[in-house]
């Protein structure tokens, strides 16, 4: 046999050889619906975010693409589900930053939030959104500090509940500060906490933005600053919390999207690629935006190396703060 046509052989084979480096499923993914867990009940901004994403991706792969929720335990349950179901692509999870979150509040999990999973992609970060009572003599970051200090009673910050971002929120604004005249008031929800705060039961509040967003166009509520480290789309001419004094402040509620452990690296790309796309969709900017949702869509590896970095940051928040879960 001449040399080039022996070549041209095993260059044949190679191709081959790396057409089988996947099992035949993994080529033809996908070949059957998909499911997408969301930990959270219908209607919150997890499973609206995730329903977005979903009927697009849906349209994009050509299969059915089914939304069950699986509520319980700050996510855990759901998440839980995924973790242990078959590493093929057809079983996803949809989840908020509480994932990275949960390993610093409970001492036991059945499942390993970093090493269980195969990051996918940041759908969007959502910046809490730090508002007061009209009533409130503060207009400013560095108001509210000043008349925290001077309190002759502890100031109320309301929050969504024990342990969940907007409460770590406050307990890192409090750190940042330095003020220790400020009382943690948690709520079974964001509803009946901002009841309060129009109430004037509690005076302030770190709360997510699209819940926020109506009281505040409306006037009921007056925003400070946005938690994240640049300005919010949705609110352009309220500023950071670290541009009005406290540097390097920077917390946001982050939705992504995970799959098991050991998903082939095929099928790890090829969701992750579709769901960047899919972010990056006119329509879907503008329905996001208006949820005060700002899109992310980054790769697999970056989002592996963000869920981490989360990882490290609230754990030494928990850890400052005390934090504790019910």
């Amino acid at each position: 046999m001449k040399m080039t046509n022996r070549r041209n052989v095993l260059q044949i084979l190679g191709s081959g050889l790396a057409l089988n480096a996947f099992p035949s499923w993994a080529q033809d993914f996908p070949s059957r619906p998909i499911k997408v867990i969301i930990p959270f009940p219908p209607g919150g901004p997890t499973d609206i975010l995730g329903r977005i994403v979903a009927q697009k991706l849906s349209e994009r792969l050509g299969q059915s693409v089914v939304v069950d929720n699986k509520p319980g335990a700050s996510g855990m349950i759901g998440a839980d589900m995924v973790a242990k179901s078959p590493p093929d692509g057809y079983t996803l999870l949809v989840n908020a930053s509480l994932h990275v979150i949960n390993p610093s509040l409970y001492e036991k999990s059945r499942y390993d939030a970093i090493a269980d999973f195969a990051p996918l992609s940041n759908l969007a970060d959502v910046p809490l959104v730090l508002v007061v009572n009209p009533k409130t003599p503060v207009q400013t970051v560095k108001e509210l500090i000043a008349w925290v200090k001077v309190s002759k009673t502890p100031v109320n910050f309301a929050s969504s509940g024990n342990a969940t971002a907007p409460h770590l929120a406050g307990e890192a604004f409090k750190l940042a500060a330095g003020i220790e005249n400020m009382q943690h008031v948690p709520y079974k929800g964001s509803s009946p906490a901002l009841t309060d705060l129009l109430g004037g039961q509690v005076q302030m509040m770190f709360d997510s933005l699209p819940s926020s967003q109506p009281f505040i166009k409306s006037g009921a509520l007056k925003a400070i600053a946005v938690t994240t480290q640049r300005r919010s789309s949705s609110l352009p001419a309220i500023p950071t919390i670290a541009e009005s004094g406290l540097q390097g402040f920077n917390f946001s509620t982050w939705y992504g999207v995970w799959a098991p452990k050991s998903t082939p690296t095929q099928i790890v790309q090829r969701l992750s690629s579709e769901i960047g796309q899919i972010t990056r969709l006119p329509d879907v900017r503008e329905r996001f935006l208006a949820l005060g949702a700002e899109p992310v869509g980054n790769s697999a590896e970056d989002f592996a190396a963000f869920t981490k970095t989360e990882l490290t940051k609230w754990a030494r928040i928990v850890k400052q703060s005390g934090a504790r879960v019910d």
